[in-house]
């Protein structure tokens, strides 16, 4: 079934519209009061999804339950115990995208007249508005990396928290504290803003240690603060010198949650041979990479926007995501934030399969998050994206219209409907049609 057919199926419950975020054309809407008891509340309902197409052909209903898939069976033969039931006919259902590689604090900024504004309401606005987008794509969990120190201090991290609290229920919004300089006596403040940064609760470690004076330094001083509190890093680099990335690949190996990498767009630069050795040598540290198909984004400098040799890295074994990077900001004034657009441009220009380049945002980009595995099978978690279409390759061509599923409730739809004029050779090829203007009296 493609975009262009009239079936919309309405994916909110009788009575649970306000529950589950707005309808046409309308973002999801705040859960009221106390936001974990309203998502503890709603992950006690049942869903039954009906007739959803599974990319291996099979045309299934799923019921969900408790934030998890309880059951998965051939059309018709699965009795919900609830009401709630979301026709899925003409979708194809997939493990949700994730965004990796998101600048909430920064987002939004593209078209502002005069400076920036780094008030904590006006931070908490612009990232709450760019989790929405991109949840309203799919991405049910974001990663953000958020700058800390110079005049603006800790207080942008602060407001990216607020939303990640304000959002819960939504999407699940961690944060990444990005410090600029933390080696020589400027270095010691930076240093000691990131560890009340790790207080305060950003779960992620990061950096550009390609902007400091001391890029060894740098790394030295942010594996150390995350080996002592157990966080992830997640750095941005270039990936333009090799002797830095040898370095971090041996500094990196023993790290444990793990260190990622991105967009290293640089590695596409240097020569053939030089790049293979560099994957091999992250590969065999565990060093993750997320690229960023879309283009840079604003933390570094733009130096010919190049992605990551994907196929490259993934030949020599290197766990490769795809993020967004920016969403309409100085990195990209007209970023979208869509991980799909992201799996289609690694398809039609990266040289990945539909199925591969899908999963770079959705089982990749969960695992460089930390995050627990997807697959439409009971016991997974039901964090699901269903999009119009019946094929991966259609749907990262044409995916208009999604619904998209967190913690087992709908959160999100997008419904796109397409219209033709009066045509004789479509009436004759029998084409999809939608609407039929009736004539007035």
């Amino acid at each position: 079934m493609s975009d262009s057919q009239p079936q919309q199926p309405s994916p909110f419950p009788p009575g649970g519209r306000g529950e589950g975020g707005g309808g046409g054309g309308q973002g999801p809407r705040r859960p009221p009061g106390n936001a974990d008891a309203h998502a503890a509340a709603a992950e006690s309902t049942t869903l039954l999804l009906c007739g959803a197409r599974l990319t291996d052909g099979r045309t299934v209903d799923v019921r969900l339950g408790g934030g998890r898939i309880q059951a998965v069976g051939t059309a018709g033969s699965l009795p919900s115990p609830a009401p709630a039931r979301v026709d899925l006919g003409g979708y194809l259902l997939l493990p949700a995208p994730a965004e990796p590689h998101a600048h909430g604090d920064t987002a939004l900024t593209a078209d502002g007249e005069g400076p920036v504004s780094y008030g904590t309401d006006e931070v908490q606005r612009r990232a709450t508005e760019a989790a929405l987008l991109q949840l309203g794509h799919g991405a049910t969990a974001v990663r953000s990396h958020v700058r800390i120190g110079d005049v603006h201090g800790l207080g942008p991290l602060e407001a990216v928290l607020q939303a990640r609290r304000s959002l819960r229920g939504l999407t699940d919004l961690t944060t990444v504290a990005v410090p600029r300089l933390l080696t020589g006596a400027a270095g010691s403040e930076g240093l000691a803003m990131l560890r009340d940064a790790v207080k305060m609760g950003a779960s992620v470690i990061g950096g550009c240690p390609d902007l400091d004076p001391d890029p060894t330094g740098f790394l030295e001083a942010v594996l150390e603060l995350a080996a002592e509190h157990g966080c992830p890093v997640d750095l941005h680099t270039d990936g333009d010198d090799p002797g830095r990335l040898a370095r971090l690949a041996a500094m990196a190996g023993g790290l444990r949650p793990g260190v990622t990498i991105g967009p290293c767009g640089g590695l596409s630069r240097l020569p053939l041979d030089v790049a293979h050795r560099a994957a091999d040598q992250l590969a065999a540290a565990g060093v993750r990479v997320t690229c960023l198909p879309q283009g840079d984004c604003a933390a570094l400098e733009r130096r010919g926007l190049r992605t990551a040799p994907v196929r490259l890295l993934r030949a020599a074994g290197v766990r490769v995501a795809a993020g967004s990077g920016a969403l309409r900001d100085a990195g990209n004034p007209v970023g979208r934030g869509d991980p799909l657009e992201a799996a289609f441009l690694l398809a039609s220009q990266g040289g990945l399969r539909a199925p591969e380049a899908y999963a770079s945002v959705s089982g990749a980009a969960r695992e460089a998050m930390g995050l627990p595995e997807v697959r439409v099978e009971a016991g997974f978690p039901a964090e699901l994206l269903a999009v119009r279409g019946d094929r991966i390759a259609g749907v990262l061509s044409l995916a208009y219209s999604r619904i998209v599923i967190h913690r087992g409730r709908v959160v999100a739809r997008t419904s796109a409907v397409r219209e033709y004029c009066d045509s004789a050779v479509a009436v004759a090829l029998d084409l999809p049609r939608q609407g039929r203007v009736e004539p007035g009296p």
